[in-house]
């Protein structure tokens, strides 16, 4: 002889005659479960949740009174959706779980007393009877739970699906370029930056793509392009070079110039090139170590960028004094800093030679005594000569 053990839910053994003893007492446990529950939420959730927590509530004493002596299921589709819409909203809230969670155990609590104490002014109630009843309750709250979490997460995960397909338009946006400042800035503001400005842009290896979303988070946006990612970062101090260079080691990356965002496209350009040109190592290759390859290997806009950067210490100064400087750096820089071949060469007293360059290192500094730099301020201005 074969025995099948069929095991009821909870609420098949729980006393029958509980709904009619409590149906009468439902409008004062509604309000009373509601109003502790609301107690519970202390991030100011506002009357909205207040108005959500009564209906659910309503909802759920409504369902569990139908429960008693039937095996059927928590909670019907209609209802459910109850309680996993209840969850969504926490989630566009930005709140979690937690509190949710929390003020669900509250509730059961509390309609275990509200039950017992309807029972127990019926008739007397038996130990066994409680022990039902409390199995039953906590089996029905598991389930709102469930529900709620569901919805929770469902909505974290749309939400997250749209804040990635929103970083993807704006990464879309600044390497098509082109694009009106408004939709620009509209879409920016969808992923949380205030202003758009300066952008870095940085050529990873395709593997490097998730871990580059990670690492830089909220400060980037990352195009997966095939063969190679480009993480886009605005500029800021995650942007600065020390910093870039220990975050980007051991990841094959080249390091774009700073540009406005209008001119990202010709950044990635530079960058493309330079890898193409230099290569790629354990440190990661920054392109402003090499405008100046770039530029006498023809790459169209290098020499202007390289020029702008350069030359920005003299941008303040009136159109005739700048002149004046330039043209007298340009003669240093070809006679090996000798004041008096300068002086010859542009019929000046020595002393305007001296004072020129005094003003010049006042304006560029160390640079001055840097060969690189050297050469590329000769390059800049044979470029502009």
């Amino acid at each position: 002889m074969t025995y099948h053990h069929v095991i009821k839910r909870p609420w098949f053994h729980v006393p029958r005659d509980l709904a009619d003893a409590m149906r009468p007492r439902l409008p004062d446990a509604v309000r009373d479960i509601a109003t502790v529950v609301s107690a519970v939420n202390t991030g100011g959730a506002g009357d909205k949740f207040e108005r959500d927590v009564r209906t659910a509530v309503q909802v759920a004493l409504d369902r569990f009174l139908d429960l008693p002596g039937t095996d059927e299921p928590a909670l019907p589709p209609r209802i459910r959706e109850v309680f996993v819409a209840l969850g969504a909203g926490e989630a566009r809230e930005n709140r979690g779980p937690e509190t949710l969670l929390a003020s669900l155990r509250i509730a059961g609590r509390l309609l275990l007393r509200t039950a017992t104490g309807a029972l127990d002014e019926q008739r007397a109630v038996s130990v066994a009877e409680v022990v039902e009843l409390s199995d039953a309750t906590n089996a029905f709250i598991d389930e709102l739970a469930a529900a709620c979490t569901d919805g929770l997460a469902q909505q974290l995960r749309e939400q997250a699906g749209e804040g990635d397909r929103r970083r993807r338009q704006v990464a879309d946006l600044l390497l098509s370029g082109g694009s009106s400042p408004e939709v620009v800035r509209e879409a920016a503001a969808g992923i949380g930056w205030s202003a758009v400005e300066g952008i870095v842009p940085v050529l990873l290896p395709a593997d490097q793509a998730r871990d580059a979303r990670f690492r830089f988070g909220a400060d980037g946006v990352v195009a997966e392009r095939g063969r190679d990612s480009v993480l886009l970062l605005r500029a800021g101090a995650r942007t600065d070079r020390p910093v870039l260079a220990e975050a980007l080691h051991d990841r094959g990356a080249v390091v774009g110039p700073e540009l406005n965002w209008t001119e990202v496209p010709q950044a990635v350009r530079f960058a493309e090139r330079t890898a193409e040109l230099i290569g790629t190592g354990p440190a990661p290759v920054f392109v402003d170590d090499h405008f100046a390859t770039l530029a006498l290997r023809g790459e169209p806009g290098a020499l202007a960028v390289l020029t702008a950067r350069r030359l920005a210490p003299l941008a303040g100064l009136r159109a005739g004094q700048r002149a004046a400087l330039l043209v007298t750096l340009s003669s240093w820089l070809r006679h090996w800093g000798s004041r008096t071949a300068v002086a010859g060469e542009l019929f000046v007293h020595p002393q305007t030679v001296s004072y020129r360059l005094n003003r010049l290192r006042e304006l560029l500094g160390a640079d001055l005594d840097d060969p690189r730099t050297r050469f590329e301020l000769q390059l800049v201005l044979a470029y502009r000569a």
